[in-house]
């Protein structure tokens, strides 16, 4: 297995488990949150989904800059279901998976990616690990939603 390819198996054994908890929350349940100032199930959904789109801009562009210039397709979609979500983001998890495909052992360790303007620049391959990062969280974060709601949790440890 080359680098790329344990790149891609980390991002695809991500979000097999994140759909496992995604898939889990009940209908009922989708819009709770634990108080006033926290994303919903849905929004941490959305979030999950349109960050890593966002993400992917910004690797295409070098930096945060590129995000002035993209129009955002997540902005004006309204949430419908956990399904509907990923169905609508299919085709740009593909297109991210697929720039994945195309980098090179150089690109991962030399090119670097400008976010100085929240406080960091970064190398392609360390970005690709937050990105990665970003959803485990996330994901974390709804297993916690579903332990305080009582809901059943999948087990996501296979």
């Amino acid at each position: 297995m080359n680098v790329n390819e344990l790149i891609i198996l980390n991002f695809e054994e991500i979000r097999r488990r994140s759909i496992m908890v995604w898939k889990s929350i009940p209908e009922k349940s989708i819009d709770w949150k634990p108080d006033e100032n926290a994303l919903t199930c849905a929004e941490i959904i959305r979030h999950v989904l349109e960050g890593e789109y966002l993400y992917h801009q910004i690797l295409l562009g070098k930096g945060s800059d590129a995000l002035s210039d993209i129009s955002n397709p997540f902005e004006t979609k309204k949430f419908i279901s956990v399904d509907d979500e990923i169905e609508f983001s299919k085709q740009y998890r593909e297109e991210f998976i697929n720039y994945i495909k195309n980098l090179n052992t150089d690109d991962l360790e030399n090119v670097e990616i400008d976010r100085s303007d929240v406080g960091y620049v970064r190398t392609l391959g360390d970005m690709l690990m937050r990105i990665a990062y970003h959803e485990s969280v996330h994901t974390g974060q709804l297993l916690d939603y579903m332990r305080t709601m009582n809901i059943e949790r999948p087990n996501i440890w296979d």
